[in-house]
């Protein structure tokens, strides 16, 4: 991880719990992170956002590049945070890669995140070194976004397959795309 330089990187926190915002801040100031924005929920990092965008001089940062966000925070939780940064009409990048973090790891909710557009998952404990691999996915593996009627977000495939062992092929009854592998 120390062949990395992170020190161009804007990150935007959201995480409600004074102790964890701290931990998380220094974390990434170890790593080499160059500004963490950090807020204490959803909706303190909507405003933020849309102050990167109408404001960048007074906010002091052009763009944001990675938001990290808790899941469980009130008033706005994590959720409603990537959902609006999603799908929001007023949202300033809605391709920004989104760091979940959560303890809730059960696969419904995994899913229910990933259903959202989130694009990595962190769970609860973590460790620097998981933090620092969060982001080395983000640089090394960045994902395609896809855009159907009922989703917006990084590609959810992750495996590659060879060409030869899947097909995809029109589906009149799904309106879409299926896939199909031989």
């Amino acid at each position: 991880m120390s062949a990395y330089d992170f020190d161009r990187v804007n990150i935007l926190l959201a995480e409600d719990s004074p102790f964890i915002r701290s931990l998380l801040v220094s974390s990434l100031k170890v790593l080499g992170v160059g500004n963490v924005f950090a807020v204490e929920h959803g909706g303190d990092a909507i405003h933020f956002l849309q102050r990167v965008k109408n404001e960048p001089m007074k906010v002091g940062v052009q763009q944001i590049d990675i938001v990290i966000s808790n899941w469980d925070m009130h008033p706005v939780d994590g959720m409603m945070l990537l959902r609006w940064i999603r799908r929001h009409k007023d949202s300033p990048d809605r391709f920004v890669p989104f760091v979940m973090i959560t303890s809730y790891t059960e696969p419904e909710r995994i899913l229910q995140a990933r259903e959202m557009g989130v694009t990595e998952i962190l769970a609860k404990p973590f460790t620097i070194k998981n933090i620092g691999e969060k982001l080395i996915s983000i640089i090394e593996r960045p994902r395609q976004f896809v855009h159907t009627k009922d989703f917006f977000g990084p590609d959810r495939r992750r495996r590659k397959y060879d060409v030869a062992t899947e097909r995809r092929i029109l589906n009149d009854k799904s309106e879409g795309v299926e896939i199909i592998r031989g």
